[in-house]
């Protein structure tokens, strides 16, 4: 409530915390290189995180099979910056192992594509 005793929201909207607050004042953890399709997923089972803080346990929880970065941050409802630093501290806790894409220069040439393409066509 405010100073002159009106709500300022209502108890539907739940509780009110800063982003950053949940990240404990971090926005940024380039330490991994964590991107919005790179796959992260647990190590431990959903049940054995029930020591972990809200947040770190909801992540690991949603991540017991392959996960996009920008999946889980759909999930949690917290901006992206925020679930990088989150997954990096479950990274670096090993609650979490994560793979990135493929770099570019790594995809497959033109001439396989096409094969693919070609016999998918046939079927």
């Amino acid at each position: 409530m405010n100073a002159r005793g009106e709500a300022w929201f209502d108890e539907a909207a739940g509780p009110l915390v800063r982003p950053y607050a949940v990240s404990g004042g971090r926005t940024r953890s380039d330490k991994f290189g964590l991107d919005l399709i790179t796959l992260v997923v647990a190590l431990p089972s959903a049940m054995e995180v029930g020591h972990l803080p809200g947040e770190y346990a909801r992540i690991v929880r949603l991540c017991q099979h392959p996960m996009s970065v920008a999946e889980v941050g759909a999930r949690v409802d917290l901006p992206l910056p925020v679930v990088k630093v989150l997954l990096g501290d479950l990274i670096e806790q090993n609650y979490v192992i994560y793979r990135r894409a493929a770099p570019a220069g790594e995809a497959p040439n033109k001439h396989v594509l096409q094969a693919v393409l070609d016999g998918i066509r046939k079927l």
